[in-house]
């Protein structure tokens, strides 16, 4: 499966703000949960399908996450190329980061 991927340190409150073209499953995963997910293994995330956008997610808490974002269709996706929506990843702080 292909996917965008975007890995970034949040502190707890942050909210991962997702704007996209059409509707998407939106992740948000410790590095453990998207080392599965990527192999095809069971994972946990935050987040899931939106057809509304913006999207707001709130880390949980501090730490690396991994955001992705992929399709949501019945149709089968070509393995060989990213889905072709159009997306924006903005994070809102909601305190200074603790990361040194």
């Amino acid at each position: 499966m292909k996917f965008i991927h975007q890995r970034e340190h949040l502190n707890e409150d942050d909210i991962v703000v997702i704007q996209c073209s059409q509707m998407c499953n939106i992740r948000l995963m410790n590095d453990a949960n998207f080392r599965s997910f990527k192999n095809g293994g069971r994972h946990t995330y935050h987040g899931g399908a939106f057809d509304t956008f913006p999207a707001r997610i709130t880390a949980p808490s501090t730490g690396f996450w991994n955001i992705t974002i992929d399709m949501v269709t019945r149709r089968p996706i070509s393995v060989t190329r990213k889905p072709s929506l159009t997306h924006s990843i903005k994070i809102i702080r909601r305190s200074s980061s603790k990361l040194s």
